[in-house]
């Protein structure tokens, strides 16, 4: 099963399961991540259902390509990391 993973950035600020899915795409993966938490929903999608501007995800190792459908495919055996993006000066 395909695992999703949340950065510490995010734990800092609220609950952040590990989540296997047997999803095949990301938006479904990350619909099962946010009935374990809905609280996550806001801290990763904006009101429009869009992916964050300050946050990516990377499916084995690249970059999601769709930031607005979220429709990227998923393997079974896919690791799929949801990171927030640090800011500073």
């Amino acid at each position: 099963m395909a695992r999703l993973v949340f950065t510490q950035q995010l734990a800092r600020f609220i609950d952040v399961p590990e989540v296997e899915t047997g999803a095949t795409r990301l938006r479904a993966a990350l619909e099962g991540a946010f009935e374990h938490n809905p609280l996550l929903r806001g801290y990763v999608l904006d009101d429009q259902g869009h992916l964050r501007e300050n946050v990516v995800i990377f499916i084995d190792g690249r970059r999601s390509a769709d930031r607005i459908g979220l429709d990227d495919p998923l393997q079974p055996d896919s690791k799929v990391y949801v990171l927030q993006a640090l800011s500073g000066g």
